[in-house]
């Protein structure tokens, strides 16, 4: 039981800024971080495209459209102070996973025609318009909106079509054609004129029936936006960042799969992209997920060879493979064959724990660079007990030679927690959201909380 929705941020005022307003191109952040002081946790949320958010509950079937118009009042009062209401307006879409992310891709065009309730070419969702003072269900296909019309068309239609189709038939049963009939007999030839009167009628007939029942011209659906993203790496020493770590949009609104099978396809789609990514993004570390358990299948390791011979051999340097579902009383052997096996093509291996008492020294030295801790705690006072467990061993890693890191940072309190206890590198939505692109540079990232942190 899990409800699923993707809202859009639609501009409904023109004009100039007034003073206090924030600027559009700002109100991407300024909703961002609006939407995860509100949408608190367990429900999640994050930005997956210009203007567009993933909210998600596990405790209900359907989210509350009196409550997202809440958000909606809410975040026009944060965006437009003093202004009058109606200067955005949200649009909610709910539906399955992908039905989610492709209507995420929409673009501010197609969103305005579903507005006028022309419905898109995708999958069949809950759409509902929400402003500050209203909640409207709209159509979500163009087949809904084509069903719908023809319901507003045929109500509409007795007003109109019946009295004029009653009346002949009225008229046929009472006496008025006998008098049609006895009158004419004095001059009949006068009658045989009279056909071209009634002829005339027909040749108007092709307008009683239109184009309305013409099938619209086929419009291609917008294409599903990418299966993966990627998060800022940052330096909090340095007080740059560093790279990336590859991502699936997914985990954004559920957990990950448990079944390595599936582990395993989400693993080859992030070795692909990041291939991809290699072309075009010259700066920084670029992390790699590979599954602990499929990394010891002679299977999976085929898999992941076949798409490894396809990575350039001058990018391994700035390669990291971070190795994810990692036990706490990981295998000693294991690891070691992992990094035999990885090593071709990665510079360097990461493993990342949920356990911040993982036992770093029955590690030998050098087998590892860098060991990540994935926050998973429900509150913020679990997350920063684990962030001070984790910090407590740190002596033991420098003895190793081994760096600590934290994944899934998401406030600025954790942040902080982090710094004071020597960790060096982190990531998560306190860092930057989850970007189309690798960062590009030591300075550049969207909403990158850690910049005004340091």
């Amino acid at each position: 039981m899990t409800a699923i929705a993707c809202l859009r941020i639609l501009f409904t005022a023109d004009g100039e800024s007034a003073p206090g307003d924030i600027p559009k191109h700002k109100a991407q952040g300024v909703a961002d971080a609006f939407l995860k002081a509100r949408w608190r946790a367990p429900r999640k949320c994050g930005a997956v495209a210009p203007l567009a958010f993933v909210l998600a509950d596990h405790n209900v079937e359907h989210l509350d459209p009196t409550e997202v118009q809440g958000l909606a009042a809410e975040l026009e009062k944060v965006l437009f102070p003093g202004r009058p209401i109606g200067q955005i307006a949200l649009m909610t879409f709910e539906g399955d996973e992908s039905a989610v992310l492709q209507f995420a891709a929409l673009s501010q065009k197609e969103l305005r025609g579903l507005l006028a309730g022309e419905g898109y070419e995708g999958e069949p969702g809950r759409v509902h318009m929400i402003t500050a003072d209203s909640i409207e269900p709209l159509p979500s296909t163009r087949e809904e909106a084509a069903a719908l019309a023809a319901e507003k068309a045929k109500a509409a239609s007795p007003a109109t079509v019946a009295p004029i189709a009653v009346q002949p038939a009225a008229e046929a049963a009472a006496p008025v054609p006998a008098p049609a009939i006895v009158a004419p007999p004095k001059s009949a030839a006068a009658v045989a004129p009279e056909p071209p009167p009634i002829i005339a009628p027909t040749k108007a007939t092709p307008r009683a029936g239109p184009a309305i029942v013409k099938p619209a011209a086929k419009v291609e659906p917008p294409p599903p936006p990418p299966e993966t993203g990627w998060w800022g790496i940052y330096d909090l020493v340095e007080g740059v960042f560093v790279g990336a770590r590859i991502g699936m949009r997914a985990d954004l609104v559920g957990p990950p799969p448990e079944d390595d099978a599936k582990l395993l396809k989400r693993d080859l789609i992030a070795l692909t992209d990041t291939q991809a990514a290699l072309k075009t993004a010259p700066f920084g570390e670029i992390q790699v997920p590979f599954g602990f358990w499929n990394l010891t299948t002679p299977s999976s390791q085929d898999s992941y060879k076949s798409r490894l011979s396809r990575y350039p051999l001058d990018q391994q340097p700035r390669l990291t493979a971070t190795i994810y579902c990692t036990p706490r009383e990981a295998s000693i052997g294991m690891l070691q064959q992992m990094r035999a096996f990885l090593k071709g093509s990665f510079a360097r291996m990461d493993v990342q724990v949920a356990d911040p008492t993982f036992p770093i020294q029955g590690m030998p030295p050098e087998l590892v660079d860098t060991i990540t801790l994935v926050l998973n705690g429900e509150s913020e006072h679990d997350r920063l007990k684990q962030i001070l467990k984790f910090v407590e061993r740190k002596a033991g890693y420098v003895s190793k030679g081994v760096e600590q890191a934290v994944a899934n940072v998401t406030s600025a309190v954790e942040l902080e927690a982090c710094r004071a206890g020597g960790i060096a590198r982190v990531q998560g939505p306190a860092v930057t959201d989850l970007m189309d692109k690798p960062v590009a540079g030591p300075e550049g990232a969207p909403l990158a909380l850690a910049q005004s942190a340091a």
